[in-house]
């Protein structure tokens, strides 16, 4: 079968370096899981190194084209080739009761959405990894302080262990992209209990961060706290100074005084 025509509307860019690929199905070699997704495979070039070392291993490709590459590619994975878009999934009733290791060659243009979409189903994915655009893989990975902080660092980092591994140059995927991508990984935190209302804790470090300039006392204004809450020397900071325990803190204080204003 002729290989897959790249559509840019899906933002794919097939790797084609198998050494490069091979060290990113490595990165799951110490993870335990009972089901491994990959998400995007295309052409497969991933698949090839997953496919010896999962019984469960299952391919979620949005791109019909690819999906009948991959059935005539891999037949040992019949079944378990779902066109399916990854971002409408329901993955506790499409996979019932499973710990999942998620992996790909992630689409640039909605790599941020499966991130989120991760957030969402943690606590049944203690994997992630892949390949991202570099700056949204250094996003994810990087520390307080630095501009490239924000919303998805601070929440990644909240339940997972990140790590940026290694960077990727544009040579190795046919078409190449303009920018480098990059490669990260996740891993869940253990026994990890969030001290604060999960939902208001998105809202506050989303509405922080719209507004990333101003000080968390600015930023903030649309919670309507009291002064008493305000005064607290954590709203004299900007949001990408506070880490993620710094916002479950400030997340606290918030829900006290909303609670105390009813």
């Amino acid at each position: 079968m002729k290989p897959v025509r790249a559509k840019k509307h899906l933002g794919q860019h097939f790797l084609t370096d198998l050494n490069i690929a091979q060290k990113i199905a490595q990165t799951l070699d110490d993870t335990t899981v009972d089901t491994v997704i990959e998400i995007g495979p295309g052409m497969g070039v991933l698949t090839q190194f997953l496919e010896p070392h999962f019984n469960q291993l299952h391919l979620i490709e949005i791109d019909l084209e690819s999906v009948d590459y991959l059935h005539q590619n891999f037949p040992q994975l019949e079944g378990r080739i779902h066109a399916l878009d990854f971002l409408k999934i329901n993955l506790a009733d499409q996979f019932p009761k499973q710990s999942l290791g998620i992996i790909g060659n992630f689409p640039y243009n909605i790599s941020s959405q499966i991130v989120f979409k991760v957030l969402e189903y943690r606590d049944q994915i203690p994997f992630f990894g892949g390949m991202f655009q570099k700056e949204v893989a250094q996003r994810l990975t990087e520390a307080p302080g630095t501009k490239a902080y924000g919303i998805l660092s601070v929440l990644c980092q909240l339940f997972y262990e990140t790590t940026y591994l290694f960077t990727v140059g544009p040579q190795v995927f046919s078409p190449p992209p303009k920018v480098d991508s990059g490669v990260m990984q996740m891993v869940r935190k253990e026994n990890f209990s969030l001290a604060c209302d999960e939902k208001l804790l998105f809202r506050v470090v989303k509405t922080s961060f719209q507004q990333r300039r101003k000080t968390l006392r600015n930023s903030l204004k649309s919670f309507q706290l009291d002064k008493s809450i305000t005064e607290d020397s954590i709203f004299d900071q900007r949001p990408e100074q506070l880490s993620g325990a710094d916002f479950v803190a400030l997340t606290q204080q918030i829900e006290h005084g909303q609670f105390s204003n009813r």
